[in-house]
């Protein structure tokens, strides 16, 4: 099978999407300039023009009330914050609007859009540029958050969440744009509900998503030296979870480790952990453990940032002192 990089899946899936149904187009800030967004979104412009490639002024909060109401009327819009960050102006739009219109009336105004929200962790771009916020989103309900780890997941979960009929937020991560991987030529979709196990094990369950799974498994292959068997879990989707992959696990390994690129407080570890304990709790050999983001603003200092982010080598003294406890 051929190999692409994360960035080239990406816009791979744009490209058979709106071929494949004129009601996709693409809105955003920068979304046709390269700074912005990388190798994403190469030729979408020549290929589909400006009508389909509305690149806006800074106003997320507008741009995201357009993008509704064109879900709204039926079309397929593709939302794109190049820096997750400033999706905070738009949170009434996403919260108030996309995610409960459905509901309010009674199933019979689905909102159709696709929110892609990109990370810029590291590289020196401190508290206002490097934040990682699905933690926030996975709490609102009506909202789908999907955050593939890999090229094939990140072109057929993007291609699945055009297909879809509910608000989703597709979280994609600069520090994969580079990463390559197998992936098939032309239309698949990957389903937006299931995790993936990466690697089966019998010692410790690890659960983890996006770029933190590149950490993970360096992290593995120095848990090989000690002959630790880990059971890697790609969770894929963090809204919905699903439970019933990570709690099989739990039941052969009895012990379980999970590593977020968010915010350790009320975010993605902590929910899994609850779900462990209040579902699983009899299959339980050790504390479940959390390997997230201090509760800190990121650093500008690219020293800080080596202490700010967890590394393999965290994640694997983690892994021996759970598996060794006993």
């Amino acid at each position: 099978m051929r190999k692409l990089t994360y960035a080239k899946a990406i816009n791979e899936a744009q490209h058979i999407a709106m071929r494949k149904n004129n009601d996709v187009f693409q809105i955003g800030v920068g979304i046709n300039t390269p700074w912005y967004v990388g190798q994403t979104m190469n030729g979408l412009l020549d290929a589909f023009g400006e009508k389909r490639m509305i690149d806006t002024p800074v106003s997320e909060n507008g741009t995201t009330g357009i993008a509704i109401g064109a879900a709204l009327t039926g079309l397929k819009p593709i939302l794109t914050f190049p820096r997750m960050d400033f999706m905070y102006y738009a949170m009434d739009q996403i919260c108030n609007h996309a995610a409960t219109y459905n509901y309010m009336f009674g199933g019979n105004s689905p909102v159709p859009l696709v929110i892609r929200a990109i990370i810029n962790r590291k590289g020196e771009q401190a508290a206002q540029h490097s934040q990682a916020l699905h933690g926030l989103f996975m709490h609102i309900p009506g909202l789908k958050v999907v955050m593939p780890s890999n090229p094939y997941d990140a072109k057929g979960m993007l291609l699945a969440s055009i297909e879809d009929n509910n608000p989703v937020i597709y979280i994609d991560d600069r520090e994969l744009y580079s990463s390559e991987g197998d992936v098939p030529e032309g239309y698949y979709i990957v389903p937006l509900d299931k995790a993936k196990i990466e690697l089966p094990g019998n010692d410790i369950t690890i659960v983890s998503s996006s770029y933190t799974l590149e950490t993970v498994r360096k992290a593995i292959e120095m848990t090989k030296q000690k002959n630790i068997s880990v059971e890697l879990i790609d969770l894929r989707s963090i809204k919905p979870i699903d439970k019933k992959t990570i709690l099989n696990s739990l039941k052969k390994t009895g012990r379980i480790v999970v590593v977020d690129g968010g915010w350790v407080t009320g975010g993605v570890a902590s929910e899994i952990v609850s779900i462990v304990s209040s579902e699983g709790f009899e299959y339980l050999k050790a504390a479940p453990v959390k390997i997230a983001l201090p509760d800190i603003p990121a650093p500008a200092s690219y020293v800080l940032e080596n202490e700010y982010y967890p590394d393999e080598n965290k994640i694997f003294q983690v892994i021996k002192e759970i598996v060794n406890k006993e």
